[in-house]
């Protein structure tokens, strides 16, 4: 079974380019399979990491930023596939 975890983060006003550099930098315990770092109008970054593991499993996600580089909490939600 596949899970995706999707990490979402608004970055304070002009610090957008930080939170990106910030985010292509985090390194996790364990390789995922696959892995995909996008912007957004509006200074948002969204980082998606697929593994290997059960929905409830126990992978490895990003931190959070230090609070002065986000202009709120980052939002994670995970998903698994469904078949078409």
């Amino acid at each position: 079974m596949t899970v995706a975890l999707m990490w979402e983060a608004k970055a304070a006003d002009g610090r957008g380019g930080e939170l990106l550099d910030w985010a292509r930098a985090q390194r996790l315990p364990m390789t995922p399979l696959r892995r995909e770092t996008f912007r957004a109008p509006g200074d948002r970054v969204l980082v998606i990491t697929w593994w290997e593991a059960a929905y409830d499993a126990d992978v490895p996600e990003l931190p959070a930023p230090d609070a002065g580089l986000v202009s709120r909490p980052v939002h994670r939600w995970r998903f698994e596939p469904v078949a078409d």
